[in-house]
């Protein structure tokens, strides 16, 4: 009996002892919570149980460098970066840990090899563009333009492009990534923040520029965009307002229609122009120009025009903004 008796409690003991999985879903709770230490404990207990799991060593990784323990990080990162399976995640948690770190060379070849495993990823085309930015390398717009060419539908390199652009002579595209990124993403401090962009792109755009030089290449996209702006300009004469922006985009969204629509297939002007029909656009234009210079005027005419707000808001939430491959033009 006393035998039986100890073999039962060691069963019961090791039934009631946690499983990898179990340790794991544990240890991200305390990863909600900022716990750090608790984290590390049962990721490390999880990986005890199960050597080689590539998801409870990626969180080990991130906890680490949450922890500002950037050497252990690194340490944990970098076995799964040569691995066959390593995913986007592991590059981009790397990458945060080489930069970190400041070990920006280590950092460069990383990115690239991620990118060579993943060329259809967008967030490694945009966290590498941010590395190179931050070297004040001007290729890091390769990268983001890259990024829009292989993954339209990720947000972020039409943001950093837009901002790339913006302090160029192009007055173009700072125009189109800005409000494709917008759309995409809507409500984020990056969004209040590219609106502000658009705004001042747009009087950029109407100011002339005695030392401005013409573009290096020529483009057929951007000329023709250019080309209906200009037609249209006479509306904006008395100054860059929502109401004179609202009145210039209209026209140039019906011209662009008729002249270059079959042309250029472009999803951005085909957005506007469903607006347009749906009775919306002055709203989107509110939304967009009106809330980044007058925010008090905004707010008054969502009061005064509470309707066409509310239904371009339901609008807007319900379509899920999308590039369709194909229709990056800038290097045409």
């Amino acid at each position: 009996m006393p035998v039986l008796a100890f073999l039962f409690a060691a069963l019961l003991s090791q039934a009631q002892e946690p499983d990898a999985p179990q340790l794991y879903e544990t240890a991200r709770q305390f990863m909600r919570t900022g716990d750090w230490s608790n984290a590390v404990l049962l990721l490390n207990k999880a990986l005890a149980r199960d050597p080689g799991n590539a998801v409870y060593q990626k969180e080990l990784a991130l906890t680490y460098y949450y922890q500002r323990d950037f050497a252990k990080a690194k340490e944990t990162i970098r076995p799964l970066i040569d691995r066959e399976d390593a995913d986007v995640q592991v590059f981009q948690i790397a990458g945060n840990i080489y930069k970190a770190l400041e070990e920006l060379k280590e950092c460069d070849r990383m990115y690239k090899k991620g990118l060579k495993k993943h060329p259809a990823s967008g967030p490694l085309y945009a966290e590498y563009g941010e590395l190179l930015w931050m070297q004040k390398d001007n290729n890091c717009i390769l990268q983001w333009e890259q990024g829009i060419q292989n993954d339209p539908n990720f947000a972020g390199n039409y943001y950093f492009a837009a901002r790339f652009h913006y302090f160029t002579a192009d007055k173009i595209w700072p125009l189109l990534y800005g409000e494709i990124f917008v759309n995409m993403e809507s409500y984020t401090s990056r969004t209040a923040e590219m609106k502000t962009l658009l705004l001042e792109a747009y009087k950029k755009l109407y100011t002339p520029d005695p030392k401005g030089k013409p573009a290096r290449t020529r483009n057929e996209f951007t000329e023709a965009v250019q080309a209906v702006l200009n037609q249209n300009n006479a509306v904006v004469q008395s100054g860059i307002t929502t109401d004179n922006l609202v009145m210039l985009r209209t026209r140039f969204i019906l011209d662009w229609q008729k002249e270059y629509a079959a042309r250029f297939p472009f999803r951005l002007f085909e957005h506007q122009r469903q607006l347009l029909q749906e009775g919306l656009f002055d709203a989107y234009n509110q939304w967009i120009f009106e809330a980044a210079g007058n925010l008090a005027g905004y707010e008054n005419w969502t009061r005064l025009n509470a309707a066409q707000y509310n239904e371009f808001t339901r609008f807007q939430k319900s379509k899920l903004f999308k590039m369709p491959p194909g229709q990056h033009y800038r290097n045409n």
